[in-house]
């Protein structure tokens, strides 16, 4: 009897069949593997199972063998780790509900699809809106190829309409900068860059808001000012991205804050106590509103100390706020 055409491929059946059938809880027998040869048109006796296997395990897969049953041992992503990866693909914001479709898909066949059934569950995160722009993959691509090959972009950049409406700022302008980074903060991909349409400082722009994005020429400008940056603690600066000018702010806590301070600025910065119940922290912060309104959420248990200028910038703002619920006596 001729042999198939797939006999040349037994092996490689094999190992999609382990890896997709079998975990700890679902071995197979050799009978099971030759049925599974079988669908394929693969004739095979016992021995030639068992060589096949030992063949697999000097390739290099780590295939468990405990009284006749067969199973991975070990796999290159672990279920917990496939399902924090879901997980993060789901509450992330920036993918958009297709495209995560796609995502854990993909990452359902890293397990045995017994254990894929467990991946299939919907992440809740508060207030996440799934971006509706398929763009930011193609973005993403095309500004790390400009980084990789130290190429300017050109791009637009639109915000939204009252209408909900698409609007390109400042009239359509198209923007020239040189990329250096990508960030993702607060769900959102950012590019950080320079534009030399404000000279002296990197800015940022939202990767989901760009369009039309191109390759221009080359050397990027603005390398001196990255090279100066400390990536590892920019977004501790920046409160949602909001650009502005670097100042050294001194703040007071409350003892019950700790945590909140340091999940925001990290375990390096330096906690002065002050009394039994306070403590302060000089830290680089981009005062925007955006900063308000994070120590504003902590009421009385934050104040600012230092410079006079940015306290009083903060009195101001809760006093433009306050001026919004003032009631008109009768």
């Amino acid at each position: 009897m001729p042999k198939s055409q797939n006999q040349k491929l037994k092996l490689l059946y094999l190992k999609d069949y382990l890896i997709q059938q079998t975990d700890a809880d679902h071995p197979v027998t050799l009978n099971d593997i030759i049925e599974e040869y079988a669908r394929h048109d693969i004739s095979a006796e016992r021995k030639s199972v068992y060589d096949d296997i030992h063949l697999l395990e000097m390739y290099g897969m780590d295939i468990y063998k405990p009284r006749g049953k067969y199973r991975i041992l070990s796999r290159e992503f672990e279920l917990e780790e496939v399902r924090l990866l879901v997980d993060m693909v789901q509450s992330s914001n920036f993918i958009t509900n297709q495209k995560t479709a796609k995502l854990v898909g993909k990452l359902k066949g890293l397990v045995s699809v017994h254990e894929s059934k467990q991946l299939s569950r919907q992440v809740y995160v508060r207030n996440r809106v799934k971006n509706m722009n398929e763009s930011v993959y193609i973005n993403v691509d095309r500004i790390s190829d400009a980084i990789s090959s130290d190429c300017d972009i050109s791009f637009k950049y639109y915000g939204y309409t009252m209408q909900k409406k698409k609007e390109y700022r400042h009239g359509g302008k198209t923007y020239h900068v040189s990329p250096f980074a990508l960030i993702w903060v607060d769900q959102n991909y950012y590019m950080l860059c320079y534009n030399p349409d404000h000279p002296g400082q990197l800015t940022h722009f939202r990767v989901d808001r760009m369009n039309s994005i191109q390759l221009a020429k080359g050397p990027r400008t603005g390398k001196d000012l990255f090279s100066a940056t400390d990536m590892s603690t920019y977004t501790t600066k920046v409160f949602h991205m909001y650009s502005g000018e670097v100042q050294r702010v001194m703040l007071r806590f409350h003892r019950s804050l700790v945590d909140s301070v340091i999940d925001r600025f990290g375990e390096d910065i330096i906690l002065i106590p002050e009394d039994e119940e306070h403590f302060s922290v000089s830290l680089e912060i981009v005062v925007s509103p955006q900063f308000f309104g994070w120590l504003f959420a902590f009421g009385s248990h934050a104040e600012i100390l230092s410079p006079s200028q940015v306290r009083e910038d903060y009195m101001n703002h809760i006093a433009s706020v306050q001026a919004l619920y003032k009631t008109t006596e009768t």
